[in-house]
């Protein structure tokens, strides 16, 4: 009977990784149609190396650190997977290194989408191979591997904060040091609209994104045999996705007297991350009241940082960052037993609110550094040359559609 457990277990855990990597090609063509024409090679082929990166720097370092006997800060064993059990949490290591391996690529490739159409390749591929061999294995180690906020009691499920915070923070860092794209503000402090070339492909993009969520957030419970949790986080998520996508849609209907469909995807995707901490511990009516307010923070995140003129093309920091925020606050606001709202007091919400903080700081530090450090030496913006004819051009000799390039 155990063999069978873990068999079904196994098959559960692979697919669900499986749905997981299905998400790089989401994130791929929802930031390839958010961005323009002439720099649909260069978005793609960033979110093509992500996983290639991640692939090899969490095999060599990331796992072992994030999940590695150690410390409270992190791992020291299992570098290049040397000596790992046969097993970890009832299932085959080599399984559940596969589940996380997805995760670290997503946390990673979040990142494309706000450095989008200016970052120079080179440094993109350093910056993608340490935040998925060093600084996101460290959250998860300090969350999910049996570091401090885990002994503290700090809850996220699937990835609110381990995975879309810290991709959500680092693409803040990211902008904040590239600047904006060039036409991008005027200089009374108004911001212009530059279109993505193609709205089928991002809407493809964000229903990949969905379908692969399945596998994110019932993945997590890795377990096929636990059927009502996985059941229940499975609806929870889409309900969450359903909710933000409907009020994103109402208040920029209001707001520009349009339903705008850019705004009304990111939504979805808004209530997608801010579910994914809080959806085996909350009620489907729970779900949908923080997918809604998902869309919301969204929603007002956008029009903040065009006021402080932190230029995000696709809206990585709005979704991932912010309502990665507000996802694990929910967790102490809605937790059907532990939550502020149900009567268990302000003690959940208060770890969540500090292990929050901690991981914003980690990562605004080191991500800081690392963004600083390749901005002096290799640079990580290409020439206002080459942003303007585009980076499929300037730095690959190519284009996303050459039939339509006119030659000179």
């Amino acid at each position: 009977m155990l063999e069978v457990e873990t068999a079904i277990n196994t098959v559960w855990v692979m697919v669900a990784a499986f749905l997981v990597f299905f998400m790089q090609p989401g994130f791929a063509i929802l930031e390839a149609g958010f961005t323009r024409a002439k720099n649909v090679a260069n978005i793609l082929m960033k979110n093509f190396m992500d996983f290639c990166m991640a692939s090899i720097g969490f095999w060599a370092v990331g796992y072992a650190i994030m999940f590695g006997t150690g410390n409270f800060f992190l791992g020291s064993s299992y570098f290049f997977l040397y000596g790992i059990p046969a097993q970890t949490f009832g299932l085959p290591t080599l399984a559940f290194w596969f589940f996380q391996l997805a995760f670290a690529g997503a946390a990673a490739t979040i990142v494309a989408g706000a450095m989008a159409e200016r970052t120079k390749f080179s440094a993109y591929l350093i910056y993608s191979l340490i935040i998925s061999a060093v600084i996101y294995p460290i959250v998860g180690h300090w969350v999910w591997g049996g570091g401090w906020l885990g002994e503290l009691g700090f809850l996220d499920f699937a990835g609110s904060t381990v995975v879309h915070s810290v991709g959500g923070w680092a693409s803040l860092m990211g902008a904040m040091f590239l600047g904006p794209r060039i036409g991008k503000y005027n200089e009374d402090g108004s911001a212009n609209a530059i279109p993505g070339h193609s709205l089928s492909l991002a809407a493809l993009g964000t229903f990949i994104l969905w379908f692969g969520w399945f596998g994110f957030n019932p993945g997590s419970t890795l377990s096929g045999m636990d059927f009502n949790l996985l059941a229940k986080v499975a609806a929870n998520t889409n309900l969450a996705a359903a909710a933000g996508a409907l009020v994103a849609l109402g208040a920029a209907w209001i707001k520009t007297r349009k339903p705008d469909f850019g705004l009304t995807m990111n939504g979805a995707l808004a209530g997608l991350v801010a579910i994914t901490a809080p959806c085996a511990f909350v009620s489907p009516l729970s779900s949908i009241i923080i997918g809604a307010t998902g869309g919301l923070v969204m929603f007002g995140a956008v029009f903040l940082l065009d006021r402080i003129k932190i230029d995000d093309p696709v809206g990585a920091i709005p979704v991932h960052g912010f309502c990665g925020l507000w996802g694990t606050l929910a967790v102490g606001l809605f937790h059907e037993s532990a939550g502020l709202l149900n009567g268990g007091g302000w003690s959940q919400l208060g770890i969540q609110l500090y292990g929050a903080a901690a991981v914003l700081g980690w990562v605004i530090a080191t991500t800081g550094i690392l963004f600083f450090t390749l901005k002096k030496t290799i640079g990580i913006r290409v020439s206002a040359h080459e942003e303007t004819i585009g980076l499929d051009v300037g730095e690959h000799a190519v284009s996303g559609y050459p039939d339509f390039v006119t030659k000179v």
